[in-house]
C-alpha cells in the first residue's frame, strides 16, 4: 500500500471573515485532503486532440492540461470498474437461476 500525503488547510480570508472570526462570529474551517503521490508522464496526443482540451480549459471546463487527462482517465477507470460490477452481477445472476435454493429471502436480509 503506497503511504499518503495528508494536507492540512486552515481557510481564513477576506477582511469579512477576519472580522468574523475575531468577534468569535465564525468557527474556523480545517480540510483535510489526501494526497495520492503523483508521477509526470509525457503524453503524445493527435493536435485535434490537444486543442480539444485546451478549449475545454479556456472553457472553464478544467484547470488544465493535466487536470483534463487526470479527469478522462479517472472517468475510464471508473466506467471500467462499472463493466466489473455487471460481469459479477451476470454471473451472480446465472448463480441464482441455476440454484435458486441457495438465495436468501430479501425480507431476512437486514
Amino acid at each position: 500500500m503506497r503511504s499518503l500525503d495528508i494536507v492540512l488547510r486552515v481557510c481564513a480570508f477576506c477582511s469579512e471573515m477576519r472580522r468574523g472570526f475575531a468577534e468569535g462570529l465564525y468557527g474556523v474551517n480545517i480540510s483535510v485532503y489526501v494526497v495520492a503521490p503523483m508521477k509526470s508522464v509525457q503524453v503524445r496526443m493527435p493536435d485535434e486532440t490537444v486543442e480539444q482540451i485546451d478549449r475545454w480549459v479556456s472553457e472553464g471546463k478544467f484547470k488544465s492540461r493535466s487536470e483534463a487527462v487526470k479527469m478522462i482517465v479517472s472517468a475510464y477507470q471508473e466506467r471500467e470498474r462499472t463493466r466489473e460490477f455487471y460481469k459479477m452481477l451476470v454471473e451472480r445472476s446465472k448463480e441464482a437461476k441455476e440454484k435458486p435454493q441457495d438465495l436468501i429471502p430479501l425480507e431476512e436480509v437486514g
